[in-house]
């Protein structure tokens, strides 16, 4: 199979993997396990895999001094903050809701890009943020009044998450550019764990395990192998072999795979509401990145 084939093919793939991974938890939290008892499962499992592979295949394990302090910044926003918001929310609000907001990533990116890099925001910009962000706003204020699985607060952590996570893009750049990828995520999980792990260790104890049906641990499974470790090592591979800019274009099946799968496990209602924020924040993202070519 071509390589850039075969990259295509795992980046969608790891994508499914995030898009779905937003069904899967709202399966087991909170009816059977505290929101960030998943974080706790989540990370050490896939800390450990990824430190496996270290050993199985040696190389440097090593960090420079001057690069300790973004190694940490990018654990706090791309693991601790960003994985602590993404399950309490999707524990409070539907499935279809957080992978729309989810969406916010680039549209926050362009914001802090402008902030921190200085780049210019344009027109297709501006307006791209506009209709991002009105999009959000539908999906928050005009619930349907049926809409029992939405929360506002559960919205407004997805849309933290996705702020945070948009941080972590803009300021792991550089660590990519001197270390390979594997490596940048290997140190970004560890230093992750140590929040997260003290933070989640209360909600760990209150797991109930004997509740556990072989559907529940097929869900945790899932997020914790595919959702994570794979659907990063995937990203990984996607990154190195196509370029950040034609896998990040990918973000955009997540919220197509989660609805789909909400749809048939849990019965959720694509309603009128949902779909017009839905055009509006797809909208925006494209504007936000749209680029014209030079003549």
């Amino acid at each position: 199979m071509n390589e850039k084939l075969k990259a295509h093919l795992v980046v969608l793939l790891g994508n499914f993997f995030f898009g779905a991974a937003v069904v899967a938890i709202k399966h087991i939290t909170p009816s059977l396990m505290p929101p960030l008892a998943v974080n706790v499962i989540r990370v050490s499992v896939a800390l450990s895999l990824f430190w496996l592979l270290y050993f199985l295949k040696p190389s440097s394990a090593t960090i420079q001094k001057k690069h300790i302090p973004l190694f940490i910044i990018c654990a706090l926003t791309g693991v601790a903050i960003n994985q602590i918001m993404f399950v309490k929310g999707t524990a409070l609000t539907s499935s279809i809701h957080t992978s729309l907001l989810a969406l916010s990533t680039p549209i926050a990116i362009t914001v802090i890009a402008a902030w921190l890099l200085k780049e210019k925001i344009t027109l297709n910009k501006s307006l791209g943020l506009l209709l991002g962000i009105a999009g959000a706003c539908i999906l928050i204020l005009l619930k349907a009044s049926n809409d029992k699985e939405s929360s506002t607060i559960g919205d407004v952590l997805i849309i933290f998450n996705a702020v945070s996570y948009a941080f972590y893009l803009v300021l792991v750049k550089p660590l990519m550019e001197s270390y390979k990828p594997l490596h940048v995520i290997r140190w970004v999980f560890l230093l992750g764990a140590i929040v997260i792990i003290p933070v989640g260790y209360n909600d760990f104890t209150q797991v109930n395990w004997a509740a556990f049906l072989w559907h529940h641990w097929f869900a945790l499974g899932f997020v914790v192998i595919g959702a994570t470790f794979l659907a990063y090592m995937f990203m990984v591979y996607g990154i190195a072999t196509l370029g950040s800019s034609v896998v990040g274009t990918y973000i955009y099946t997540q919220p197509i795979f989660a609805t789909i799968t909400s749809m048939i496990l849990f019965g959720e209602k694509l309603t009128a509401t949902k779909i017009i924020a839905a055009i509006l924040i797809f909208s925006g993202v494209f504007l936000v990145n749209f680029k014209k070519k030079n003549a």
